[in-house]
């Protein structure tokens, strides 16, 4: 069973940074896509980052772009979303996700088998 916890959340004023950490269990995330999503109550899931699985290539949500930074350690089996320059639309929950091994990079909520609990990041202007 693959579980993916998230840390780094909290609350910080606009212009402030966070940086997001999700820990995986999974035995080797190097054969894993994994991606960041976030969702406010009472609505859908929005992609926000996916990285490739040696982290070669990563893709952004136009909102995100340029202000955060997904990353990952598949030594230490962690993935991380730096975010700067964080505006009160940022406001959300965040949640780490893996596809299934071998699966190609994917903005789309519902093609990622493993969900983390989610993180509460709250940006005040």
């Amino acid at each position: 069973q693959v579980q993916l916890v998230e840390s780094g959340g909290g609350l910080v004023q606009a212009g402030a940074s966070l940086r997001l950490s999700c820990a995986a269990s999974t035995n080797s995330i190097k054969n894993y896509t994994m991606a960041w999503f976030r969702h406010n109550p009472g609505m859908e899931r929005e992609f926000v980052a996916v990285i490739s699985r040696i982290g070669a290539v990563k893709e952004y949500s136009d909102s995100v772009k340029d202000r955060f930074a997904t990353s990952r350690d598949n030594a230490k089996n962690m993935l991380y979303l730096q975010m700067n320059d964080l505006k009160p639309e940022d406001t959300a929950v965040y949640s780490c996700a893996e596809r299934q091994p071998w699966e190609s990079m994917s903005p789309v909520p519902d093609e990622y088998a493993y969900w983390g609990r989610g993180n509460q990041v709250t940006v005040s202007s």
